[in-house]
């Protein structure tokens, strides 16, 4: 679980670029809806329409964009109840990094056959179903800086709570749930006034690799490129990224 939260951060800023490409809704308005379609519309009951609307308002999608891909998900008035297959894709990418890609998509097929090829042409390859999904691990994860709570408070608020763990990454508390406590723990704490910087159910790889930083840089190239594409929802890898790489990601961001 090391390091995730640098790869989460590299991935707030990449949303807050696809938001202003209008992109980021599109791919939240998919999994409003699908969380809709398979759990029902109400996310008192449904954690992961709750987790998804969470997102949304985190991202100030507007409110009746979220009602209506909840009615498109459940097929109530106003929605057309469109279905939309989820898929795992498991692959490799320079430096034998694990990519775990998330997707959504009404052609299997077609979905298949662009990942296939983007992975091929960044240097990485599509692998069969189970390759690296062993290595991650759904888990809640949340993020506080450390110049807003203090360690003694931090741990024995999440702790409390139920949190599984709390690591110290730098600048920041890192604390993982079992994905059933997420919300318990994540409200428990804005309860006492901690604030969250974020916050989501996350694929935690259980093994890390480090890449050189010329490696580094390709897989983020190749991320980019998935993570550009319509289908995707969400791209893991189990890459531990140096300050070398986290200087030049923030310089290009």
């Amino acid at each position: 679980m090391a390091g995730h939260s640098k790869w989460a951060n590299i991935r707030h800023k990449k949303a807050a670029q696809d938001k202003k490409r209008g992109k980021i809704f599109a791919k939240l308005f998919r999994e409003i809806m699908v969380a809709a379609r398979m759990g029902g519309g109400n996310p008192e009951t449904n954690p992961r329409l709750r987790a998804a609307i969470d997102m949304a308002r985190s991202h100030n999608m507007p409110s009746e964009n979220i009602e209506r891909a909840i009615r498109k998900g459940t097929g109530e008035p106003g929605g057309s109840g469109e279905h939309m297959h989820e898929i795992m894709y498991e692959g490799y990418g320079p430096g034998g990094v694990a990519i775990l890609v998330e997707a959504m998509t009404d052609n299997r097929n077609r979905t298949s056959s662009e990942l296939r090829h983007l992975f091929s042409k960044h240097g990485g390859n599509l692998g069969e179903a189970g390759c690296v999904a062993w290595i991650f691990h759904r888990k809640g994860f949340i993020q506080v800086n450390k110049e807003d709570v203090d360690e003694e408070t931090i741990f024995e608020a999440a702790i409390d709570a139920g949190a599984e763990d709390i690591q110290d990454e730098g600048d920041v508390w890192a604390i993982y749930t079992a994905p059933e406590d997420f919300f318990h723990v994540k409200e428990s704490l804005e309860s006492q006034n901690i604030p969250i910087s974020t916050s989501e159910i996350a694929m935690i790889p259980s093994t890390v690799i480090h890449p050189t930083p010329e490696q580094a840089e390709k897989v983020l190239k190749l991320v980019e490129i998935l993570e550009d594409h319509d289908d995707v929802q969400k791209v893991w890898v189990n890459m531990e990224l140096s300050d070398e790489i986290l200087e030049k990601v923030a310089v290009d961001a």
